[in-house]
């Protein structure tokens, strides 16, 4: 579900790009490329439409970024840090039985050439 969720944010994200650069600006941008009195938008253009479109684009963005992010964080409610044992029982010098271990050789020179 998270990776149908992240194609459309990708998706939204280049819709609300191309919106936003078809938009009349003051250096006219994309937006003078939209055509002129005679376009199906009316004499007007497609100021309000594209604004309407935006609007509604930057809307969905910004559902489908919090629906990401309650889903994510549902899938990934437990840390790492819960799998971890915790054991109480620290060994003490006691449980250590030293009775058992070997010594070690000690090596002395005792010839004298």
């Amino acid at each position: 579900m998270i990776s149908t969720l992240l194609v459309v944010q990708i998706a939204l994200t280049i819709a609300i790009v191309i919106a936003i650069l078809l938009q009349k600006s003051s250096s006219m941008g994309l937006g003078a490329y939209s055509g002129s009195n005679e376009s199906m938008f009316g004499a007007k253009g497609p100021a309000n439409f594209l604004s309407k479109a935006t609007f509604t684009l930057a809307l969905l963005f910004i559902l489908n970024t919090l629906a990401m992010g309650y889903l994510y964080n549902q899938e990934k409610a437990h840390s790492v840090a819960d799998t971890i044992s915790t054991s109480t029982s620290v060994p003490t010098v006691a449980d250590i039985n030293v009775s058992t271990a070997a010594p070690l050789p000690i090596e002395t020179n005792t010839s004298n050439k």
